[in-house]
């Protein structure tokens, strides 16, 4: 039989609950830098050392880090449903807890990349450092999507969007844009599941169910209303 199209979009919220910080904190701080000063082209141009300290430091947040059970509940929906995952999260949570379709859209903590050549892409587990050079010979910089870059997963997001049969938000504010816009290329009609602390707020949006609670929570409820065909 053939297994609807599950697309779930999950934000920094579902990576709270395994211990790493959301993106940008209530003071507008993030791990304590100004996201001007760590995650835009300009800090890169004014302080290249800070901002690969920076994202070392993260790197070991991740590699310390333990997908929970909000990860392996979306895992387990791949027995019964075409699942593919849009995340936010520059983490590699989803993947550790065994789903298989996984598109970052902001990048991946785990890779680097020239500076300027954008597919010159490594992978990496250790620190980044200054004077370490792609086969260009240019810097090497994580591969994160900054503000103020483009992000180039997006369309290929899009196109996945079209196709769910099935559409699930959880853990993010769908304020930070175009991630937050992915919504509105659902189809007509298909059931939209936004699970979260705080429900964002929603305009114009059609069928939509809310779960106001934590990711794990969250998703515990989601799988039961998808196994139990009440959606």
């Amino acid at each position: 039989m053939r297994k609807k199209k599950l697309v779930v979009l999950s934000g920094a919220g579902i990576s709270a609950e395994s211990g790493l910080k959301t993106f940008r904190d209530s003071d507008g701080l993030w791990e304590g830098f100004p996201v001007t000063e760590v995650a835009t082209p300009g800090a890169w141009k004014r302080n290249p050392q800070q901002v690969l300290g920076f994202y070392n430091m993260r790197r070991k947040n991740v590699l310390e880090a333990k997908p929970n059970m909000a990860h392996f509940g979306l895992a387990a929906l791949e027995s019964d449903f075409e699942v593919t995952i849009i995340t936010q999260n520059i983490d590699d949570l989803h993947e550790r807890s065994g789903s298989t379709k996984v598109v970052h859209l902001h990048g991946e903590i785990f890779k680097m990349r020239s500076e300027d050549t954008l597919d010159l892409i490594y992978d990496i587990r250790t620190d980044i450092k200054w004077g370490d050079c792609a086969a260009d010979g240019k810097q090497l910089r994580p591969h994160i999507v900054w503000f103020e870059e483009p992000v180039p997963m997006i369309e290929i997001a899009t196109d996945i969007v079209r196709q769910a049969e099935i559409f699930v938000v959880i853990g993010t504010s769908l304020v930070v844009y175009p991630a937050a816009g992915l919504i509105n290329y659902t189809r007509p009609g298909i059931p939209k599941i936004i699970i979260d602390k705080r429900i964002p707020y929603l305009a114009k949006i059609e069928n939509i169910i809310t779960i106001e609670k934590t990711a794990s929570e969250g998703v515990a409820e989601l799988s039961n209303l998808l196994l139990s065909n009440h959606l």
